[in-house]
């Protein structure tokens, strides 16, 4: 009889196991489908400025330099 409540809580325990486990796999599986179509580098709005522009030659200009020197000290 005790080897029966044993198993019992054996299965128990490994179902409850198995339930936990598919409710955070299609939670995993919710939240990536929520973000899949999420554009984290689209154009910014308002009065975004770019932090680095470089000339035709590809070498950056004088501002850019300062925007940039700007940014990385400020983070804004």
């Amino acid at each position: 009889m005790k080897h029966v409540k044993t198993i019992w809580e054996a299965i128990f325990v490994f179902f409850l196991f198995m339930g936990c486990t598919l409710v955070f796999y299609y939670g995993i599986l919710w939240v990536s489908g929520e973000y899949k179509d999420y554009h984290r580098y689209g154009e910014p709005e308002g009065r975004a400025v770019k932090v680095l522009q470089q000339d035709s030659g590809g070498i950056m200009n004088e501002s850019s330099v300062w925007r940039l020197k700007y940014f990385l000290n400020h983070g804004e």
